[in-house]
C-alpha cells in the first residue's frame, strides 16, 4: 500500500473471533490502510485485543467510568522520541458480542464491519476524533478512503447520523 511497515502484536483473549477467516489478514489490512490513509510512514506498531462484551465492559468502566460494553476502545501510546524500533501507536480493542450484533443490524459481514471499527480505532490512536462535525466528518473520510483501499464498502453509506461508530 505505502511506505508503512506495520508490526501487529493480536491477541485474542475471548469470542469467536475465527468467525472472521483470516483473523490476522484481515486486521493487518485494516490497520495497515488506516494508516496508509493517515500519512504514516516508517516503522510503527499497534497492540490489538480482540475479547469480548464481559471484558470490554470491565476495561470500559476501568478507563471511562461507563459500565457496559462498547464496540472498540482504543488507548493512544505517548510519544517515545528516540524510541528504538517501530514506533509504538497504542492499543485498540474489539468486543466481538457487539461488534457481531452491529454488523447484523447494519446488514454488513463481520469482516468489513471489524474492518471498519478497527481503522476507526487506529485512527484515534493518531490524534483523530469525532467531537466536532468538522472532525467526524474529516475522521469518516479517512474511514471511508482506508476501507476502499482494501475493498470495503462504505461504513456510513445509508447510516442516518455520523460521528461514532
Amino acid at each position: 500500500m505505502s511506505a508503512v511497515d506495520l508490526t501487529l502484536d493480536l491477541t485474542i483473549e475471548a469470542g469467536p473471533w475465527d468467525a472472521l477467516g483470516d483473523v490476522e489478514g484481515v486486521c493487518a489490512r485494516a490497520a495497515e490502510a488506516a494508516l496508509v490513509v493517515a500519512g504514516v510512514e516508517g516503522l510503527v506498531a499497534l497492540e490489538l485485543l480482540l475479547t469480548d462484551d464481559d471484558a470490554m465492559r470491565d476495561i470500559n468502566r476501568e478507563w471511562r467510568r461507563i459500565d457496559k460494553p462498547t464496540n472498540v476502545l482504543s488507548f493512544p501510546a505517548a510519544p517515545t522520541p528516540g524510541f528504538p524500533g517501530p514506533r509504538p501507536l497504542g492499543d485498540v480493542v474489539l468486543a466481538f458480542e457487539t461488534l457481531a450484533r452491529e454488523a447484523r443490524e447494519e446488514g454488513k459481514t463481520l469482516a468489513d464491519h471489524a474492518s471498519h471499527l478497527l481503522a476507526h480505532g487506529v485512527l484515534h490512536c493518531l490524534g483523530y476524533d469525532h467531537e466536532t462535525d468538522a472532525a467526524a466528518e474529516e475522521m469518516e473520510a479517512l474511514e471511508t478512503r482506508a476501507m476502499a483501499l482494501i475493498g470495503v464498502p462504505d461504513p456510513y453509506a445509508g447510516t442516518p447520523a455520523a460521528g461514532k461508530p
